[in-house]
């Protein structure tokens, strides 16, 4: 009998945080490979902020994970 995989919160949004940021990545590369003379730093700046942004709730939750072991205290 094969198992089945059920798709959690913490799976799902890994999957949505890498497609964001394979679209954010695309979009940009396109925009860069169709118009190389009018990209400015800018441009490739807000797109690896964008990028960024995508994984924030990851560090969010592991920072405020973390918050939460010192204020309770290291439970094992």
């Amino acid at each position: 009998m094969a198992t089945e995989k059920k798709l959690t919160g913490k799976n799902s949004s890994l999957i949505a945080q890498i497609i964001g940021a394979l679209w954010i990545g695309g979009w940009s590369a396109g925009k860069f490979l169709a118009s190389i003379e009018t990209t400015t730093i800018g441009d490739i700046m807000m797109s690896g902020v964008a990028i960024a942004a995508c994984f924030t709730p990851v560090y969010f939750s592991i920072i405020m994970d973390k918050i939460k072991d010192i204020k309770i205290g290291g439970q094992k």
